[in-house]
């Protein structure tokens, strides 16, 4: 082996690079149907106190464990509360369609949008995500 992941370039089924993150929430199902809806993927796991979505094509999920005692971050960061360990960024081809879209299933607006070019919500979990429509540069800040 070279140090490439295994099976890439092969479809999904034979590979042997999936790759994913795994969101804790106070329900896991009901956040992973949120991300199913948002993004137009499959939920292929649902079981209790777990579900995994992924895109019909790729290798990349989205995993959610339903945490006992969950505490959602806070966005911004403030000192002695819960602190944002992850976020997700989704690029999309209209903006504000994607907003109404995303608030329509429960997201809500971020009370801090450091960029006028990218759209942060927080899901119904409270994980900030952000929306933005590329202009061919890398998304980060």
């Amino acid at each position: 082996m070279d140090g490439r992941l295994e099976g890439a370039g092969s479809p999904r089924e034979s590979r042997r690079d999936y790759w994913g993150a795994v969101l804790d929430a106070p329900d896991a199902v009901a956040l992973a149907r949120f991300y199913t809806e948002l993004l137009g993927w499959e939920t292929t796991r649902e079981e209790p106190g777990w579900a995994t979505i992924a895109p019909p094509d790729g290798v990349a999920y989205l995993g959610f464990q339903t945490a006992v005692g969950y505490v959602p971050p806070v966005w911004p960061p403030a000192e002695g509360r819960q602190q944002m360990m992850v976020h997700l960024d989704f690029e999309v081809t209209d903006l504000a369609a994607a907003v109404a879209h995303a608030l329509d299933l429960g997201a809500r607006k971020a009370g801090h949008q450091p960029q006028d070019d990218v759209r942060v919500r927080l899901d119904p979990a409270g994980h900030p995500f952000c929306l933005y429509v590329s202009d061919g540069a890398d998304p980060a800040p």
